[in-house]
């Protein structure tokens, strides 16, 4: 008997942030929900913020995901936009954390990886992948939600092999792992 698995990636971000819904049986993946989260129109970040907590948990109550996979902030010159970037993940994945499901953290050069063979592939190459891989009919305007799915198929890839990206299993596991986050 084949054993099915529903992983839902999430591409974090505050003006746009891109969802993608797998089902997993045994090698086959089936496409269950590709979708994007427009928060421009929002001016107050803090509201973004809740916007995002919340269609997090809505997914997250509407498919029952057994994993959630999210991209890790990478590195970049302009320090806010990496500080709220930082925030969307973490309520991003607090979502998960509340409904209890596990999360694993891939860095960007790890999925584009994952899904080209290239670390260094662009949006529109993972997309075009991506197309192929799971039967997409057309490309969505925005490559934020072939971003977020492009995390679940890394995650699908990944699944059972040791990593060095980090895998929270709920808040006890999240606080053992980030001990220099803690004020004491």
């Amino acid at each position: 008997m084949k054993k099915e698995k529903i992983i839902l990636g999430v591409d974090p971000g505050t003006t746009i942030m891109g969802f993608g819904l797998l089902k997993c049986t045994g090698q086959k993946l089936e496409l269950l929900q590709l979708d994007e989260l427009i928060l421009k129109k929002y001016t107050d970040h803090y509201l973004k913020l809740k916007k995002i907590f919340e269609h997090t948990v809505a997914l997250i109550d509407q498919y029952n995901p057994d994993e959630l996979a999210i991209e890790a902030p990478f590195f970049g010159k302009n320090v806010q936009s990496m500080l709220k970037l930082g925030r969307a993940q973490g309520v991003a994945m607090a979502a998960g954390l509340s409904r209890e499901v596990p999360i694993t953290e891939y860095s960007p050069r790890k999925i584009k990886m994952a899904i080209t063979g290239n670390g260094n592939a662009s949006k529109e190459q993972v997309a075009k992948m991506l197309q192929n891989l799971v039967g997409l009919k057309k490309l969505p305007k925005n490559l934020d939600a072939t971003d977020g799915l492009a995390v679940a198929v890394c995650h699908f890839y990944n699944s059972g092999k040791p990593s060095s990206d980090k895998n929270y299993t709920g808040w006890a596991s999240f606080v053992s792992q980030n001990q220099s986050r803690i004020k004491k």
